[in-house]
C-alpha cells in the first residue's frame, strides 16, 4: 500500500498512487482523494487565521484517472468576513473534477458553546477490511470501523474512518482534508442495492461543517434513497469524537451492470 494518496511533481503537479484506486475499475479514482486533494490546494489559495472551510461542493465531472493531475485555484470573491474559492482537477489537459468551498471568519460568541456534546457513536475495536465488502486500493487506505448496520449488506450504516495515508506524501493531512477523503464513502457504506448487480456513481458531493474537525477519526452515519426511476440520494451526517459536525450528501445515477 502507498504511503499517500498522491506524490507531488512540482508545478501543480500530482501523481496518484494505487491508494487512489476506486472500486469499480483500478484506472479510475475513488471519490475521496481528489476531493481531499482539492481541499489541500485551496486551503492552501490565500489562507486566513481564524477562518475555516464550511463548505465544499465537489462536481465529478468525468471519472478521475489513475494517473497525472494537475490543480488549479482561484478566488472568486474575497470579502471581508467570507472568501469563495474555486478548484481544479484536469488529466491530459482535460477537466476532471471542480469544486467549490466557502472559507468563513470565525469568531467567539458570548453565551453560545461550541458544536459537539461528546455524544458521538462508540468507535469499535474491530476493523473491517473494506467498506463495501470487495478489496480494491482506496479501501486498504483507510481503517474501517463498523458501529451499526454493515458493510456487506443492504442499508444504513454507522462506520468509523481514519486515513492510513498521507493525501499528499510528506504533508500532514489536516483535518478537513480527513473528512473530504472519507465523506465520499458515505453512498457506499450505505448501499442500498448489492455491488455485483448495480452501480451507483456519484456526481458530486457536497460537505456543510459547522464547525472544525478536531482529529484523525471521522464517523459517517449514512442512509441512501434509491427511486425508481434511477436517481438516488446518499445522506450522511459527520461526527468526530466531540460530537457531530457536519452533514453530507451525494447524488447518485443507479443502474444494472
Amino acid at each position: 500500500m502507498a504511503d499517500a494518496f498522491y506524490l507531488p511533481l512540482g508545478d501543480d503537479r500530482y501523481l496518484a498512487t494505487p491508494a487512489t484506486e476506486g472500486p469499480w475499475s483500478p484506472e479510475f479514482q475513488h471519490g475521496g482523494p481528489p476531493t481531499a486533494l482539492l481541499v489541500h490546494v485551496m486551503e492552501q489559495t490565500m489562507p486566513r487565521d481564524a477562518t475555516s472551510l464550511t463548505r465544499i461542493t465537489a462536481e465529478f465531472v468525468s471519472p478521475v484517472p489513475v494517473t497525472e493531475l494537475r490543480t488549479a485555484t482561484r478566488v472568486v470573491r474575497d470579502g471581508r468576513n467570507t472568501q469563495l474559492l474555486a478548484g481544479e482537477l484536469m488529466a491530459a489537459d482535460r477537466t476532471v473534477m471542480r469544486a467549490l468551498a466557502w472559507r468563513l471568519r470565525r469568531t467567539e460568541l458570548a453565551g453560545l458553546r461550541s458544536v459537539g456534546d461528546g455524544s458521538s457513536p462508540v468507535i469499535p475495536d474491530d476493523t473491517v477490511g473494506s467498506p463495501v465488502g470487495i478489496d480494491f486500493g482506496y479501501a486498504s487506505a483507510v481503517e474501517w470501523r463498523v458501529t451499526a448496520g454493515s458493510t456487506t449488506g443492504p442499508g444504513p450504516a454507522t462506520v468509523w474512518t481514519r486515513l492510513r495515508t498521507a493525501v499528499v506524501a510528506g504533508v500532514e493531512p489536516s483535518p478537513v482534508q480527513r473528512v473530504a477523503a472519507v465523506a465520499d464513502s458515505g453512498s457506499g457504506v450505505s448501499a442500498e442495492l448489492d455491488f455485483a448487480g448495480w452501480s451507483f456513481l456519484n456526481v458530486d458531493l457536497t460537505v456543510h461543517l459547522v464547525r472544525p474537525p478536531v482529529d484523525e477519526w471521522v464517523c459517517l452515519d449514512a442512509r441512501t434513497q434509491v427511486d425508481s426511476g434511477g436517481v438516488g440520494l446518499a445522506s450522511t451526517r459527520l461526527w468526530d469524537r466531540r460530537g457531530q459536525i457536519g452533514m453530507a450528501a451525494q447524488s447518485l445515477l443507479v443502474a444494472s451492470r
